[in-house]
């Protein structure tokens, strides 16, 4: 299940093909809303009118927007598709998450990443949010077209792509130097620790630097999903200047 006028309107732009049927709020006919339900109908997908209670019941009570679907699963990527995504990006940016359990902080970081323009974003298959309806609404239509990896063993993957010319940055409070002092132009691989806990020690090990973010206030840390929009867009800041 994917809601939401985001969600909705990507896979309509990327894969129409996915959707099953469609269910809208009766009665809501507004300016955001009829330019989906007109397409939706105009592909021939099936589109029912439901209350809301049963609408909230979907999705147990979350922000739907009036409009919820039911859609076959996005392509599923491992660590077989790296390769192509790599030889189709030149100088490629990528985003690995280690051990993010909030869907919500998924969803978060695939709506950074695909602004930042990141070609794959990669996860360990365990202690690793699943991509869900809410992972998809907070995504804002990025979960559709981001290439999210799961692999089975995260460091290997790493290795892995370090043998092909990526250098891999990971953000860590004990690192000695901040983001604004780092290299990250080149192909290159920005690692995200879990909540709370950060990365993992093999995580760890396995990159190549490690950067933190200059903090000024009295908090010691920032959520995962900021922390990662402005690791992100300081790669893509450095790499506009080269």
């Amino acid at each position: 299940m994917i809601f939401g006028i985001h969600a909705v309107k990507a896979v309509l732009n990327s894969d129409p093909a996915r959707f099953i049927e469609v269910f809208v709020l009766k009665g809501r006919q507004d300016d955001r809303l009829l330019p989906v339900l007109n397409e939706l109908l105009s592909l021939g997908i099936t589109v029912q009118e439901a209350g809301r209670k049963a609408l909230d019941d979907k999705v147990e009570g979350a922000s739907h927007q009036g409009i919820i679907a039911r859609v076959r699963p996005a392509k599923q990527y491992n660590e077989n598709d790296l390769d192509a995504i790599l030889t189709v990006n030149a100088n490629p940016l990528l985003l690995i998450l280690d051990g993010v359990t909030d869907p919500h902080n998924l969803g978060a970081c695939l709506r950074n990443a695909d602004a930042a323009g990141v070609a794959a974003v990669i996860v360990p298959k365990d202690r690793a949010a699943q991509l869900n309806a809410t992972a998809s609404k907070v995504a804002c239509g990025a979960a559709e077209v981001m290439p999210l990896v799961r692999v089975t063993n995260l460091a290997r993957t790493m290795r892995a792509l370090q043998d092909k010319g990526v250098w891999i940055v990971g953000t860590a409070g004990e690192a000695t130097h901040d983001v604004y002092q780092s290299k990250l132009t080149g192909p290159l691989a920005i690692v995200m620790g879990a909540e709370g806990d950060g990365m993992r020690r093999l995580t760890r090990e396995t990159c190549d630097d490690l950067i933190k973010i200059p903090m000024a206030g009295s908090v010691s840390s920032l959520n995962v999903s900021v922390a990662t929009g402005i690791c992100l867009f300081e790669a893509v800041r450095q790499r506009q200047l080269v």
